[in-house]
């Protein structure tokens, strides 16, 4: 597959402090691109640049195989879609009258407007106004107006934030279908990891302007692989039984790390043949943070 976007050695630099450094990144064709990292780490810089809403202090971005150059720009975002931050709307005015004045700004047909409102499950909201709309609504009108002209390329900055459990579902479902159902390439911010773990089929991780991660979820589950906990009758005697698998206690639990269910049921009955009680079993995911330090060897602040 072809690279839509890719950077390469980009820095920005803001009151003599660099908000992204050193930024090479590669967006192929067809994939949710989920670009992870915590509040303050970048992200919405870098995807400002790649929008041409902020100026790179230096090095090279690329879209659909074209330099970003003020030449380029107009022609690369008549097929890029984004939403950043908060969506752009007349509160005043209707789904539909929305809709229409982005046709008129940029010569989208209707017939391509309505089927953007359908796409996210407005079309039967189309007369009312975008005022008395739910937070979860005005965040689907934002993408039909991102998606609208049926672009090659959406770039979303965190979409979900503020949604409720049934909204960020809505949204993740949507924007996991866009490159099948209709070829858009997604790009997509977030500083939840379980998020991008069910929605991208890639990701990057940025920390403090820098990418120290970019692979396939696969691959990024070997950093992330969850500890299996055992809470028992004699925590240290279970760190004692098991000292090979090198346990740490954690309170009144023992955690294991990199197990799967077989060598977790094996490790469940050397304790129980050993006089020691099992009395609960869980599974602990890393935490965004604990991948940072498995990543760069520091911590990195949320």
């Amino acid at each position: 597959m072809n690279n839509i976007v890719e950077t390469k050695m980009l820095c920005k630099e803001y009151d003599s402090i660099y908000r992204v450094k050193h930024l090479s990144l590669q967006v192929r064709e067809g994939e949710v691109y989920g670009f992870l990292g915590p509040n303050g780490a970048g992200k919405s810089t870098t995807m400002k640049m790649l929008l041409g809403l902020a100026h790179p202090t230096s090095g090279d971005i690329t879209v659909f195989g074209k330099p970003f150059t003020a030449e380029n720009r107009l022609d690369i975002l008549k097929h890029t879609g984004s939403l950043i931050e908060s969506p752009s709307y007349y509160g005043h005015l209707t789904a539909r009258e929305n809709m229409y004045i982005l046709q008129k700004l940029s010569n989208i047909s209707e017939k391509d407007a309505l089927e953007a409102l359908r796409i996210v499950r407005l079309d039967n909201q189309l007369d009312k106004k975008v005022s008395q709309f739910s937070f979860g609504m005005k965040q689907r009108l934002g993408i039909a107006m991102a998606i609208a002209g049926f672009p090659k390329l959406l770039i979303l900055d965190e979409p979900t934030n503020g949604l409720d459990p049934a909204g960020i579902e809505e949204i993740r479902e949507l924007i996991k279908s866009l490159p099948s159902k209709y070829g858009i390439t997604v790009m997509i911010s977030s500083h939840l990891l379980s998020e991008i773990d069910q929605m991208a089929t890639t990701c990057g991780i940025i920390n403090h302007g820098e990418l120290i991660f970019q692979g396939s979820l696969k691959s990024l589950h070997a950093y992330s692989s969850a500890s299996i906990a055992f809470k028992t009758s004699n925590p240290v005697g279970t760190e004692a039984l098991l000292h090979r698998m090198k346990p740490q206690i954690e309170d009144d639990t023992v955690l294991v790390h990199d197990i799967d269910d077989k060598m977790t049921a094996r490790i469940n009955r050397l304790l129980i043949e050993n006089g020691i009680d099992v009395y609960r079993i869980e599974e602990h995911a890393l935490s965004l943070e604990d991948i940072f330090l498995k990543l760069t060897g520091k911590g990195g602040a949320l």
